[in-house]
């Protein structure tokens, strides 16, 4: 699993008992996302599909909208590491160390290079400070894919299903406990691609990056399956990215459900065995 996991010794305490023994986790490290050279984020990632996550970010904030608009991805050196002058064979500012946490993206010729203040709050972010409405609006103004013209439907027993294929295919939860997933499945149940992250909206921007990488934007006739909630952010990279259904285990919230309303977006929450809510376009769910 190489960077995905890492060791670390823990007590294990029960009644009466204590024994100390190795225990897996999840990796965590920061991803900066430079654009054109230019820092625009940093977000804190599980290792792994790094260039779909760049890819899926960029598109579900509006910066871009197809593969053509990305001329190239390349990871970039991190901070300067200091060497001891006597070891040094080239200057200092080859001394820096790749980190393969920096990731630059190239846009192509007349894409506009998104806005690189500091104070820039993106929408993927919890914390954003906006009220509802200005979110909403957001959205509609920058979307290019929204579903709500999209003719696919889904019948309820594929949607059943879908959580059962997820966990199984969530192979570092299953050794770390510490995992969100992001699956997205054609509306006859095939598995498309699965993708997990410590951060519920990096796995769904990597499963958009890998739709964006294979030239399958806008997602028409899909799944987008969640392991957790449904928040505004995860509304939100589906609608960018064009996906008609949204399937969460847990519960929408209420900026969630109203986005998957204004944008034609079904929104189904509680997935849970034969039973599920459907919130927004229950046309496309059939018995």
């Amino acid at each position: 699993m190489g960077r995905v996991t890492a060791r670390r010794r823990v007590h294990h305490v029960t009644t009466g008992d204590a024994v100390a023994r190795p225990d897996t986790l999840v990796v965590e490290e920061p991803l900066e996302i430079r654009v054109n050279g230019a820092p625009i984020t940093v977000t804190m990632r599980t290792p792994g599909s790094d260039v779909e996550l760049a890819q899926g970010f960029l598109l579900t904030e509006g910066i871009i909208s197809s593969r053509e608009d990305i001329v190239s991805v390349r990871y970039c050196r991190g901070a300067p590491v200091p060497v001891p002058e006597s070891l040094r064979s080239s200057p200092p500012e080859e001394q820096a160390a790749n980190t393969y946490n920096v990731l630059d993206v190239t846009l192509a010729h007349g894409v506009p290079t998104p806005d690189v203040d500091p104070t820039r709050n993106f929408y993927t972010t919890s914390s954003c400070g906006v009220c509802g409405k200005a979110s909403l609006d957001a959205v509609r103004l920058i979307s290019k894919h929204a579903p709500g013209d999209d003719p696919a439907t889904v019948t309820a027993e594929t949607l059943s299903a879908l959580p059962d294929k997820l966990r199984d295919a969530q192979k570092v939860f299953a050794a770390t406990g510490g995992l969100h997933g992001a699956a997205l499945f054609g509306t006859d149940g095939t598995e498309l691609v699965v993708r997990e992250d410590i951060g519920r909206h990096n796995a769904v921007d990597k499963v958009v990056g890998w739709a964006l990488e294979n030239r399958r934007i806008p997602l028409g006739d899909t799944v987008l399956l969640v392991s957790g909630r449904a928040s505004f952010e995860l509304t939100q990279k589906a609608v960018m990215a064009g996906i008609p259904v949204l399937a969460a285990v847990s519960a929408p919230s209420s900026l969630a459900v109203d986005l998957a309303s204004q944008s034609g977006l079904t929104l189904v929450a509680f997935l849970r065995g034969d039973s599920m809510n459907v919130y927004t376009r229950p046309d496309r769910v059939k018995n």
